[in-house]
């Protein structure tokens, strides 16, 4: 199905009953209303922001990846995308891509010249990686849960667990750097590299751990009790997470401090995007929704 678009105009809002509490404690920004900006889409995800603050996102059933700019509207990117799903910009405008039909991950340059990074892990493919973030010294992280795809030839995970993986930025060293989660999905970064936030979404937990300088994980803490399919961080160290009543925040403390409302069956994922980075952009089922924050994310590309 053609994508249905939406301008952002005052008359396209939302109705109340689909926003958030806009009051002095909400992240919201004063008077903002959740806008959908497109939809007729199968299924969206992974949305991600280049430096001018476009966002691209992935129609994963369609196979394609689109973009989304404030006075260009919607473009598709990239089709066909090997059913991307998790993806995230590198320090260099290159866009990292979990390309889920082939169980890989993917260095997509703005001139969609496509390098395959990694695909297997001990001479096996991977499960299928499903989100991942780079730190700005181009070494990375993701996760590699099994969700069964109607695209793959099996129906078991060829890797024994379904963990977390750090990959070095010369792209030589892939490990395992988690043993004891059940399906982690979402995760995300701080900016300075040294905090790493997982969440494990059947085991409804998400983990904050220390990066140490050669890449693995240490100090294990619970962030929230709660899980998440997507997950975002602003510059105060709210973490965003999705799934089916909207986008749920989290302070630092683990406490929910609000509830975006998404009219969708189920929120997928989260990423900030705009000229200066505060409009919080959301994937949700068949939609591509978008609203003004007090806070900028705190990986905004530079």
């Amino acid at each position: 199905m053609k994508p249905v678009l939406f301008l952002l105009l005052p008359g396209l809002l939302l109705p109340a009953s689909a926003q958030t509490g806009n009051d002095s404690a909400s992240v919201v920004a004063p008077d903002a209303r959740l806008e959908k900006l497109a939809g007729g889409f199968a299924f969206t995800e992974g949305p991600t922001a280049d430096a001018e603050g476009s966002v691209f996102f992935t129609d994963q059933p369609n196979d394609r990846i689109m973009k989304w700019h404030a006075t260009t509207g919607l473009t598709t990117f990239l089709q066909p995308s090997g059913r991307a799903n998790g993806m995230f910009f590198d320090a260099r405008g290159n866009l990292i891509a979990c390309a889920d039909e082939k169980t890989a991950l993917w260095h997509i340059t703005p001139d969609k010249q496509i390098t395959v990074i990694t695909n297997a892990f001990r001479g096996r493919a991977l499960n299928g990686p499903n989100d991942v973030w780079v730190r700005r010294d181009g070494s990375l992280f993701f996760t590699d849960p099994f969700y069964k795809r109607e695209w793959w030839n099996y129906d078991k995970p060829p890797q024994d667990t379904e963990q977390v993986y750090f990959l070095s930025a010369d792209r030589q060293e892939l490990r395992r750097v988690t043993t004891d989660l059940v399906q982690p999905n979402g995760l995300i970064g701080t900016p300075d590299g040294k905090t790493l936030f997982v969440a494990d979404i059947r085991a409804q937990k998400t983990w904050a751990y220390d990066i140490t300088p050669a890449g693995n994980l240490a100090n294990k803490r619970l962030r929230c009790a709660m899980g998440s399919d997507g997950i975002t961080l602003d510059t105060e160290g709210n973490l965003y997470l999705t799934g089916g009543k909207g986008v749920t925040v989290m302070d630092p403390t683990g406490k929910q401090i609000d509830l975006i409302a998404v009219p969708e069956p189920w929120t997928a994922n989260v990423s900030f995007g705009g000229s200066d980075h505060r409009t919080l952009f959301i994937t949700a089922s068949k939609g591509l929704y978008a609203i003004r924050l007090k806070f900028q994310g705190a990986n905004a590309a530079k």
